[in-house]
């Protein structure tokens, strides 16, 4: 249960700090695949193409699913993707990109420096975010006989599933959202409960 539950920004967000004469410019939003990340990126790179860097970090999935990315950008190694990440990580975001742009100021800052610019900008272009809780979610869509209402009606409220569709004929055909987490153990109360006598689709995995 508590795999299914991660935290991420609501919408995204920008903030801006200068740091002796360099201006570090940070844009955080919300991703649920790496093609979103990577156009998130892509969409800076071409906003701020006369920028000096575009170092940027990104965390999918929680536990053991998880997936990270970090690009310094031609900073020093591990100057600022990893300060961006360490952000992230440290107020427990996941689905989420962060993308640092910096202008050269002139001004040399040093590996210290540089690191804690990076996660000076992050913390404060999170700060202006809104926290979202979400939920990892799988969707089933299934097929039964009205003998079975009953029982298929008690499952999916003992699991605190979520209809999202119902179709009432000479079968009941239900689409319904469950926690992740429970999706094996809904599979098979279901076909046990039914002694095999319903049909089950197994949709897709969601975020919400």
């Amino acid at each position: 249960m508590e795999n299914d539950v991660y935290y991420t920004l609501k919408a995204p967000v920008t903030g801006e700090i200068k740091v002796k004469g360099s201006r570090f410019i940070g844009h955080a939003g919300p991703v649920h695949e790496q093609e979103e990340a990577v156009s998130f990126l892509n969409r800076l790179i071409k906003q701020y193409h006369d920028a000096t860097h575009h170092c940027y970090a990104y965390r999918l999935g929680t536990g053991n699913e998880s997936v990270f990315r970090t690009s310094d950008a031609g900073e020093p190694s591990g100057t600022a993707g990893k300060p961006i990440l360490n952000v992230m990580d440290g107020r427990s975001l996941s689905d989420l990109v962060c993308v640092v742009v910096r202008y050269f100021g002139g001004v040399k800052l040093g590996t210290g420096g540089l690191a804690r610019a990076y996660a000076e900008c992050v913390n404060v272009t999170l700060d202006k975010g809104t926290v979202e809780t979400c939920f990892r979610t799988e969707v089933f869509r299934f097929k039964f006989d009205y003998d079975y209402t009953g029982a298929v009606m008690r499952i999916v409220t003992g699991f605190r599933g979520q209809i999202l569709e119902s179709q009432y004929g000479s079968q009941t055909e239900l689409t319904v959202q469950i926690h992740k987490s429970e999706a094996s153990d809904f599979r098979k109360r279901l076909l046990d409960e039914t002694s095999g006598g319903i049909e089950i689709f197994c949709e897709e995995a969601r975020n919400r």
